[in-house]
């Protein structure tokens, strides 16, 4: 057998510093009997996107983009390299049937929780449409859960105009018994992103709502610990659903409805990182990257970081 000294068949020629470890380096994929600490899956689908999207790309370039971190905080002082992850995968979706996707994003996340393999769980969007079977499959594993909706719309639309899209996913999980309106919060609704029909909607279902207005006053942080401590009270598990645009267009440009006057990186990844602090705070979903309409990965990179935020505490 020929021993090569510079090529590495069937491996990329990527250099290694002995002293780093990229957080890419973590994750392993799923195999049956084992354990972690944080799971990933990744559903990949955006053809009911209001807005034409490519986000069922991004669970590719997040993971990515973790390739270009190590594990090691610096402020914290601690390197969590010892912290196991498991990817179970991307969901095969219909490429055609709108409701068999949604079924099958629902049965893989379920299927995912039945393994009891990991304490918490990353879902990898595709759109905003993902978080209705993903947060209906957690409700149904653990009990009533809490949600904390990053966003700048309130995605309840009718099911009248188009069915379930990106813009329904909360209205689907109100409506349907999934979730209570008190126990949703949003952070970050936007002036001129939502119609007053939907504003007097979530009003009238008991949602928690905080404008950009009130995160301005307030701070994202402060605003967290008080809806946390409160939901922590009353459900059995909380779920954080990242919804990018949240982000101004500034620093997520990668996004289908991108728009000014957003959070900041600091300002998201401060929140998560007090979010994630909670122990009933269990899952969490990224979603609304166009990998396509993005400039050098940014919104991806951004999105990793919020990964490693939920990750390492």
């Amino acid at each position: 057998m020929t021993d090569f000294k510079y090529l590495t068949p069937g491996q990329p020629a990527i250099f290694k510093d002995k002293y780093v470890t990229k957080v890419s380096e973590s994750i392993q994929p799923y195999i049956q009997g084992a354990k972690a600490d944080i799971g990933i899956i990744g559903l990949p689908a955006s053809k009911s996107s209001i807005s034409p999207s490519l986000a069922a790309d991004a669970p590719k370039t997040i993971r990515n983009a973790l390739n270009a971190y190590s594990t090691f905080s610096g402020e914290r002082n601690h390197d969590f390299k010892d912290t196991t992850i498991l990817d179970f995968g991307d969901v095969l979706i219909h490429p055609t049937n709108l409701e068999e996707t949604t079924e099958r994003l629902f049965i893989s996340v379920k299927e995912m929780l039945q393994t009891n393999a990991c304490n918490r769980y990353i879902i990898l969007g595709g759109d905003h449409g993902v978080s209705y079977p993903s947060i209906r499959a957690f409700k149904e594993e653990f009990g009533r859960i809490g949600v904390i909706q990053w966003d700048a719309h309130h995605d309840v639309r009718n099911l009248e105009d188009g069915g379930r899209t990106n813009g329904t996913p909360f209205r689907s999980l109100l409506e349907g018994g999934f979730l209570n309106g008190e126990d949703l919060i949003q952070i970050g609704i936007r002036d001129y992103s939502n119609a007053k029909e939907y504003h007097e909607y979530v009003k009238n279902m008991s949602v928690v709502v905080y404008t950009m207005d009130h995160v301005d006053q307030m701070g994202v942080v402060p605003i967290l610990q008080k809806e946390i401590n409160r939901l922590a009270q009353k459900v059995d598990f909380i779920y954080l659903s990242v919804d990018m645009d949240v982000v101004d267009q500034a620093f997520a440009p990668g996004c289908p409805a991108i728009g000014p006057g957003g959070l900041t990186s600091r300002e998201l990844l401060a929140g998560i990182t007090a979010a994630a602090k909670h122990p009933k705070v269990k899952a969490m979903d990224i979603v609304e990257i166009d990998p396509s309409k993005d400039v050098r990965d940014i919104t991806s990179r951004l999105a990793a970081h919020v990964m490693m935020r939920f990750m390492y505490q």
